[in-house]
């Protein structure tokens, strides 16, 4: 599953764990004569099938040498990484990492320098956002691994039964919102699945607009949310609240299947992995989930086919028809940690990774590579194409180096809350503001 990652660690913790000087010696493998490169993937959206590559590839082209993947958890990954990141012993020598993490460990020296790699790996069709995640004073220390946009998910019947198109413009939306949830006047159904902590999904009427969530003035980062761009944005969003979801105020972005499934929703926005989480009452079978018989997989597959009969996808319009709307990226980068003595087979790694076959297998098993020179082995199906509209100009949050300290605080889910309650939007971005510079500075 291609999930939203966030960091959670300030910066300045991660700096002075990699200040500790790093214990002697090296490996347990190399000390008995085996040179060993290990390489850190986070969570199952690495196929073994890629995985099995890399290791067959590189250990071909380096004799007597073994790669070690080792996968790690999403949940908890910060602190193994400040822990690991610290040291010549534990440090991998090539590491995965949530986009959003990159700031906090590259402003912190945990990685070393691409720059003289970023032509070789991909240049101008690396994408765009994820290199920003990844630079710090125009040197690069993460490249883009992987990326997962947000599409929207919708019930075809209620869209018809409310006489709603499919929207082409961010207007269009809002009208076709509105629409369905007018039509279905049930206490909690919603047009639009938006809860009121849902930052992830509301900074895209922000980014689109020509807003930001905060900009780099000098030395300095200034909260960006009172700018006339970023204040009309937040009216449009503040109107959705008002008259296209009564998804909770105090709810987040977790799981909107889950209300999509219920009938409780026309519309939910999520990356597009989202559809194997969408089971219509409808469409269930009855499968026990223990069950891995062919019967039982015929079944699943009917299942699927029915609930994707059922429901479609695509970008959130942009402003204009035919452009997709600026919407938050999730995803990985990966870069060569600092302490690595391996630092030469980790970049001859990064080659393999970034290679033609590797780059078309990351896209053919539903992944937008880094390289989106090769984005359309995805397929032509309506969720690749969905995905890849809207991730080929996606955008991150701020590459600042405290940026974790803003989401470990909740700065912007209590922001976007205060909107959704009918807070002066005005007064409310001037607050989240000040917070934001607090933070950050």
């Amino acid at each position: 599953m291609r999930r939203v990652r966030t960091g959670g660690l300030a910066a300045a913790a991660v700096a002075s764990l990699l200040a500790v000087s790093a214990c002697g010696g090296g490996s347990t493998a190399e000390a008995s004569g085996d040179t060993e490169v290990r390489l850190w993937l986070n969570g199952t959206d690495t196929p073994q099938e890629l995985r099995d590559y890399l290791v067959e590839t590189f250990e071909a082209d380096h004799e007597g040498m073994t790669l070690v993947i080792e996968e790690q958890d999403w949940s908890g990954l910060v602190p193994r990484l400040q822990t690991a990141l610290a040291s010549e012993d534990q440090t991998p020598d090539l590491v995965e990492i949530g986009n959003t993490q990159s700031p906090t460990f590259t402003y912190a020296g945990a990685f070393s320098d691409l720059s003289d790699m970023y032509d070789e790996l991909g240049g101008d069709d690396l994408l765009p956002g994820f290199v920003e995640a990844g630079t710090v004073d125009d040197t690069l220390y993460a490249v883009p691994y992987y990326s997962g946009a947000r599409a929207v998910f919708y019930r075809k019947d209620l869209f018809e039964q409310a006489g709603v198109a499919v929207p082409q413009t961010l207007a269009e939306f809002r009208t076709a919102a509105i629409a369905l949830q007018q039509a279905n006047p049930a206490q909690d159904f919603s047009g639009f699945w938006f809860p009121g902590q849902d930052w992830y999904n509301g900074i895209a009427w922000l980014f689109t607009g020509g807003g930001e969530l905060a900009v780099q003035e000098g030395d300095r980062w200034v909260g960006a949310l009172s700018s006339p761009e970023s204040q009309a944005a937040l009216t449009e969003v503040q109107d959705l609240f008002t008259n296209a979801t009564r998804a909770p105020r105090d709810a987040d972005s977790n799981e909107p299947w889950v209300a999509f499934n219920n009938g409780q929703a026309a519309m939910f926005s999520a990356p597009t992995w989202a559809r194997w989480s969408i089971a219509l009452p409808e469409c269930d079978k009855g499968v026990d989930p223990d069950d891995t018989s062919p019967e039982a997989e015929a079944l699943l597959a009917e299942q699927q086919a029915c609930n994707e009969e059922r429901t479609g996808v695509f970008p959130l319009p942009g402003a204009q028809p035919g452009t997709p709307a600026t919407v938050f990226a999730g995803g990985s980068n990966i870069a060569v940690p600092t302490m690595s003595q391996h630092q030469e087979e980790a970049r001859d790694l990064l080659r393999i990774i970034y290679s033609e076959e590797f780059q078309t297998m990351l896209a053919e098993n539903g992944l937008i590579p880094g390289n989106s020179q090769y984005a359309g082995a995805l397929g032509d199906d309506p969720y690749a194409q969905a995905a890849l509209a809207a991730a080929v100009d996606a955008k991150l949050t701020p590459a600042a180096e405290r940026w974790a300290d803003v989401e470990g605080a909740r700065i912007l889910e209590d922001f976007f809350q205060q909107i959704a309650s009918g807070t002066d939007v005005a007064q409310a971005a001037a607050e989240a503001d000040r917070l934001l510079e607090e933070t950050l500075n």
